[in-house]
């Protein structure tokens, strides 16, 4: 039977601690025997936040898993040293080991994610790259499979990771069995990015472009190009792009198709109006081009992003 180890570290995320225990313990084969046997290790009492708990295991256990998971926590200081040793000699041994949210920090702590592409909740995805550069960071997916090492965004992305699992060993009709007990679909359309809230790149306050942008705001459903811009804040359009790097990291088309995309969510989450009209509100020539434009940005279809966020 395959072996899963979940390592329980202080201020571990009861969500993420859970999350894999109920999965795969709850995962049956079509002959109904259990597909796997779960274990929590820890290197002693474990500090989860409202409560403690004592896992049943200790870190020599990691050594019979097959599967590692290593759930969030919200510390996301480095873990002690015999932690760091345990995991890398599981992953020298060939065990697959999996992080849920910020267990991707412990991971990466390890080294073990230097050179490969990974996520964590977008909300500490910065953070993530900043402290570990080697790490290739990617906040608009679900989750990341490098084969042996996987990582996964936020919270119910960890519902995402554990399945894909099941459905790596066991095939895609166990795996959908686990996922009607788990009142979740086996697959989510959309990446990470849907979750996040897009930001209009900032500018300094007081600074020169501060009114030519509460006017492109203001007018973002207009058909306007650079050089409507650019005169509006009456410079040149070489100078304006220039102004616009300098201040906002951004390019003044880029600042305004983001400020389109951020109306486009509004409307699709408290209206009723069709894709088209909404396109045409938030300034896009095409509903081609706007939902272009929407899924690179979101990482799904308007559509998508209206059944999911709809108030």
């Amino acid at each position: 039977m395959h072996t899963v180890a979940v390592l329980a570290l202080d201020s571990v995320v009861p969500f993420d601690l859970a999350t894999p225990i109920e999965v795969f313990g709850r995962t049956r084969l079509p002959d109904g025997r259990a597909a796997y046997r779960v274990l929590v290790c820890g290197a002693g009492e474990v500090d989860a936040g409202p409560f403690v708990i004592r896992p049943t295991h200790g870190l020599d256990a990691l050594r019979e898993a097959d599967t590692i998971v290593v759930p969030g926590c919200t510390d996301v200081a480095p873990p002690p040293p015999p932690v760091l040793d345990a995991l890398r000699g599981a992953a020298s041994r060939g065990t697959r080991i999996a992080s849920i949210c910020g267990g991707a920090f412990v991971l990466a702590a390890t080294g073990l994610l230097d050179g490969l592409r990974a996520t964590t909740h977008w909300i500490a995805a910065a953070e993530l790259a900043r402290r570990h550069p080697a790490v290739v960071v990617d906040p608009d997916v679900l989750y990341v499979d490098n084969g042996q090492l996987l990582t996964s965004a936020g919270a119910a992305a960890g519902l995402d990771l554990c399945l894909h699992l099941v459905r790596r060993d066991h095939g895609s009709a166990v795996a959908a069995d686990a996922a009607r007990l788990s009142v979740v679909p086996l697959e989510r359309e959309g990446g990470q990015a849907q979750f996040i809230v897009h930001d209009l790149p900032p500018a300094p306050r007081g600074c020169a472009l501060e009114p030519v942008l509460r006017w492109m705001e203001e007018n973002a459903g207009r058909d306007l190009a650079l050089a409507d811009i650019a005169a509006r804040a009456g410079m040149s359009a070489r100078s304006l792009n220039r102004r616009f790097k300098e201040q906002t990291g951004s390019t003044p088309l880029q600042w305004l198709h983001r400020a389109r995309i951020r109306r486009a969510q509004h409307l699709l989450e408290t209206t009723d109006h069709p894709v088209e009209r909404i396109s045409a509100q938030v300034g896009f020539g095409s509903p081609t081009a706007f939902r272009e434009r929407f899924r690179r940005v979101v990482g799904t279809s308007p559509l998508a992003y209206r059944g999911a966020f709809r108030s």
